[in-house]
């Protein structure tokens, strides 16, 4: 990768689970490469949604190298995310046409829940999960709602709504970072993990002001149906007895708050 940039430039991993993705520097000059970064990179660029693309180009190998603009900022702490701008950026993302659009040319298809509820059902099985009876509540609830969660208005979700791809820059500027998990869905989703991780339950009629839309009583059954999901796969995969338990009580919390909605 050196040779494409020149001597006068030096390379380093930026980390990360992959190892594909570098920093560059020479002089004053800093930028974020990325190997076989997804082509949705470019419109995301063109929106102001990730930092700006500088260029793209392929190599002899066919892998494919894209250079972001490298911005100083930082990750956003957990309790920042509850900012009306990152409402509003989630919200803009979830509303654009474009991206809709785009991802839907890459051959992306819509998440099907009662896909998703049928697998999960099959992992829980799998594993020989022997679910105490508020894991079974959870699965009756996601089954009687489940007519709810099919209708919905696709969108292109994040799918990883972490506070580390949050990135706001020194100058005020505010990126959702890492696309890898993208997908087309009910924005419910990436609603769940923010409202579930990030948001207090008595701000979250004002966060979704600023995110563009009013509260309503589908879009909290549809995010719970998520919530709950989510829970449900922890769970099968905790080993430890002291953690399952945390976890289950947690879940118990959750689907009596979930009822609510049927």
């Amino acid at each position: 990768m050196l040779h494409m940039l020149g001597d006068e430039w030096i390379i380093k991993s930026a980390g990360g689970s992959t190892g594909e993705a570098y920093l560059a520097y020479s002089d004053d000059k800093r930028l974020f490469l990325k190997r076989n970064s997804s082509p949705f990179l470019a419109v995301l660029s063109a929106q102001g949604i990730v930092p700006k693309l500088v260029w793209t180009k392929r190599l002899e190998n066919g892998d494919v190298i894209t250079a972001q603009q490298w911005l100083d900022g930082k990750e956003l702490k957990p309790e920042v995310l509850q900012h009306p701008k990152v409402a509003e950026l989630l919200g803009r993302i979830h509303h654009s046409t474009e991206l809709l659009d785009m991802l839907t040319r890459m051959g992306k298809e819509p998440l099907n829940p009662a896909q998703q509820f049928d697998r999960l059902l099959n992992d829980l099985r799998s594993e020989h999960t022997v679910l105490p009876l508020v894991g079974k509540r959870a699965l009756n609830f996601m089954q009687a709602s489940l007519h709810e969660v099919t209708n919905f208005k696709p969108a292109v979700c994040h799918g990883d709504l972490n506070h580390n791809n949050w990135l706001f820059t020194n100058d005020g500027q505010l990126y959702l970072i890492d696309w890898d998990n993208a997908e087309i869905g009910d924005p419910a989703i990436d609603l769940a993990m923010m409202f579930n991780h990030y948001i207090p339950n008595d701000e979250w009629t004002n966060w979704l002001a600023y995110y563009g839309i009013e509260s309503s009583q589908s879009l909290y059954l549809r995010m719970y149906w998520y919530i709950i999901y989510e829970a449900l796969i922890k769970i099968n995969r905790i080993q430890s007895a002291a953690a399952l338990a945390d976890k289950i009580e947690a879940l118990q919390m959750i689907v009596r708050q979930a009822e609510r909605y049927l």
